[in-house]
């Protein structure tokens, strides 16, 4: 099990729900360990035993973390957040850390799940026009909201879990070939977070599973 010092994430370089943990690790300053469970060889290592032991959904992430297992990314950013210091990811008032949770939960079950590897290798040939229907109508709701949340970031100006939520949603749908032009506050708000550091050292591109014809 891992220590309260050494997180343990098992989690695949190009999931979503993965680079969400890693970048709430990021802002808090935390350091951990990664265990990578590769989604598509050997038929799925998320599929065998081993894995189902830590992680009965058969998904990733999972987290080794204060001698507890936790899987499904927003319930390991909470605990982090009530029991970690460092940068808050909720805000303090209570109509704004609504508004983040709202847009949080647009995202992580509104989007991503219709558009995630288990569900796009049921779809088969249709799958591009599959992910960018349900990305399209995930932005088209989610643009206008942002529209009266962001400051700097989705929620005012301080960073938040729906700013954790925002960048890897948006990598998908560029490589879905989503046009995010259309959608100008997700744009702006992507491009001012892909400068933050956070989120830079936990991008897919950089990570140790990460292969190396896409390495940045």
């Amino acid at each position: 099990m891992a220590t309260q010092n050494k997180p343990i994430l098992h989690g695949y370089f190009r999931s979503s729900c993965s680079w969400r943990v890693r970048i709430a690790f990021a802002l808090k300053g935390i350091e951990y360990e990664q265990v990578p469970v590769n989604l598509i060889k050997d038929g799925g290592q998320q599929l065998t035993d081993q894995y189902k032991a830590l992680n009965p959904m058969q998904q990733v992430p999972a987290v080794e973390i204060d001698g507890i297992t936790l899987s499904q990314s927003l319930a390991v950013i909470q605990y982090i957040e009530e029991t970690r210091p460092g940068p808050r990811l909720l805000p303090t008032d209570p109509k704004r850390r609504a508004q983040v949770r709202m847009i949080c939960d647009l995202i992580a079950s509104g989007i991503q799940p219709l558009q995630n590897l288990y569900v796009i290798q049921k779809i088969g040939a249709e799958k591009v026009q599959w992910a960018q229907h349900f990305i399209e109508r995930g932005f088209q709701a989610l643009e206008p909201i942002l529209k009266e949340t962001a400051g700097t970031y989705c929620v005012g100006d301080e960073i938040s879990m729906a700013d954790i939520c925002l960048v890897p949603q948006v990598y998908n749908a560029e490589r879905f070939k989503v046009d995010v032009g259309q959608y100008p506050t997700i744009r702006r708000l992507n491009q001012t977070l892909q400068e933050i550091e956070a989120f830079k050292v936990s991008h897919p591109s950089s990570q140790p599973d990460t292969p190396a014809d896409l390495r940045a």
